[in-house]
């Protein structure tokens, strides 16, 4: 643990809150800010920066994902239950968000023996257990068999499951990506997700292997806590957590550097998508 809060132990914090953005806010922004943000945190041209985001009803899919043989069927059915879907440029496996998921992404530079992997995890699953100490409850990082995007830094309490954690490494800066289950239903996020493998794979054998998911080993913070959190709460939780880890936090947004940047990172996560969908 000790290790692992060494991490977040900045000498600054650049807070870029987009948690309220919601609906006018498309997940490819987020994935192409957060490629931004490592190539200018890690080429030290800003602080280590937290930011946090909220998208409404989109599935957000691995590559592997894009392998599946009845693809299209799969979209159609998420398309029909109101979810806009694209693919992000990671590994992994599909995810779901909407108003009740909050995404904490930590990016930092790697120092000069670079961070090991699993360190980069450690550090946001002790971020998460600073995150709801109060409550007393173990949070283990552990596969949970049956989960949608299964790994073994599945972040659960009693066997279940309400956070993943990804990474992301790019020109020097490590981007540690988190999406947390606040509040709304865990096992209907994973039936949807369910059901789109089912129509996406059918019954046919792959090379690749995809996740069997039991609906029941997931559930949202809200519903282990049994209180109903908001995003807004945890939040400012996460806020007062940084601030206990930093000598000075600050909210910013993208600078006139990184601005530029972005444009050919969102250019690339377009044509990815085009590419994939229009194939």
């Amino acid at each position: 643990m000790e290790e692992a809060l060494k991490l977040l132990r900045q000498q600054q914090w650049r807070i870029i809150d987009q948690s309220a953005l919601g609906g006018h806010f498309d997940a490819i922004q987020s994935f192409a800010i957060d490629d931004t943000l490592c190539a200018s945190v890690g080429g030290q041209l800003s602080s280590a920066t937290a930011r946090a985001w909220v998208h409404h009803d989109t599935v957000v899919l691995g590559i592997q994902d894009t392998k599946l043989p009845y693809l299209k069927d799969g979209l159609d059915y998420l398309q029909e239950n109101g979810f806009h879907y694209i693919v992000r440029n990671s590994g992994g496996l599909a995810v779901v968000l909407d108003k009740g998921v909050l995404n904490l992404t930590l990016v930092l530079p790697e120092a000069e023996k670079g961070i090991d992997i699993n360190r980069g995890y450690d550090a946001m699953w002790a971020l998460v257990q600073l995150l709801f100490s109060d409550f007393k409850k173990d949070i283990e990082a552990k596969e949970i068999v049956g989960s949608y995007c299964p790994g073994s830094y599945d972040l659960s309490m009693n066997g279940k499951k309400f956070a993943g954690i990804s990474q992301r490494r790019l020109r020097n800066g490590v981007a540690v990506q988190i999406y947390l289950s606040v509040t709304g239903s865990g096992s209907e996020r994973a039936n949807l997700l369910k059901q789109f493998y089912l129509h996406a794979k059918k019954s046919e054998q792959t090379k690749l292997a995809y996740p069997n998911i039991n609906p029941d080993v997931m559930a949202s913070l809200s519903e282990l806590l049994s209180v109903p959190l908001t995003i807004q709460d945890v939040m400012q939780r996460f806020l007062s957590v940084l601030q206990n880890h930093s000598e000075h936090i600050y909210i910013g947004g993208l600078t006139s550097k990184e601005l530029s940047l972005f444009s050919g990172y969102m250019q690339r996560m377009i044509d990815r998508n085009k590419n994939v969908f229009q194939s």
